[in-house]
C-alpha cells in the first residue's frame, strides 16, 4: 500500500466521495435521500458552515471519508467537536486508514481550539470498536433519540 494521505474535500471530489458515502449507507443498512446527500455536499464547500469532511486517499483512490461538526457546549468555552461519519472501503480495512481519518480530526479540532472530539457508534460494530479503545475513552452514557416529523 502506499502512502495515504488525507485530504479535505473539494468541489471536484463529489465522484470519488459518493461511493464511499454510499458504502457507509450500505453498512448501517439506511437510504439517505438524494435531497440530503446533496445538501451535506454543499453544506461541506460553504465556508462558515461548521460541517466537514475529508477523504483519505492513496493516489487517486479515495479509500476512505471522515464527517465532523463544530458545535457549542454549555460545559466549555471550546467548541466540541462531532465526529459523525466514519467509513473506509472494505478492502482498505485493518490498514490505518481509519486511525489516520480520526487523526485528521483530532488536528483539525486542535487547530480549531476545540474542547473535545466525541462520535458514536452502534454496539454491533466490533471491528470499530477495536480500533476506537485504542484511540479515544469511552464515556459511559447512552444515547437518546426522538425522530421528529
Amino acid at each position: 500500500m502506499q502512502s495515504v494521505e488525507i485530504k479535505a474535500i473539494d468541489k471536484n471530489d463529489f465522484d470519488i466521495w459518493l461511493p464511499l458515502w454510499k458504502g457507509y449507507q450500505k453498512f448501517y443498512e439506511v437510504d439517505i435521500s438524494e435531497s440530503v446527500t446533496s445538501k451535506t455536499w454543499e453544506r461541506f464547500l460553504e465556508p462558515g458552515q461548521p460541517m466537514h469532511a475529508a477523504l483519505a486517499m492513496e493516489g487517486a483512490r479515495a479509500l476512505g471519508m471522515v464527517h465532523w461538526i463544530y458545535h457549542r457546549s454549555t460545559w466549555t468555552t471550546g467548541d466540541y467537536c462531532y465526529l459523525q461519519d466514519l467509513f473506509v472501503a472494505p478492502d482498505a480495512r485493518g490498514k490505518g486508514v481509519g486511525r489516520a481519518l480520526i487523526e485528521h480530526v483530532y488536528a483539525d479540532a486542535r487547530r480549531c481550539g476545540a474542547s473535545r472530539v466525541y462520535w458514536l457508534t452502534h454496539e454491533s460494530n466490533q471491528t470499530a470498536i477495536q480500533l476506537y479503545d485504542r484511540v479515544a475513552d469511552r464515556s459511559g452514557f447512552i444515547q437518546y433519540r426522538k425522530v421528529l416529523g
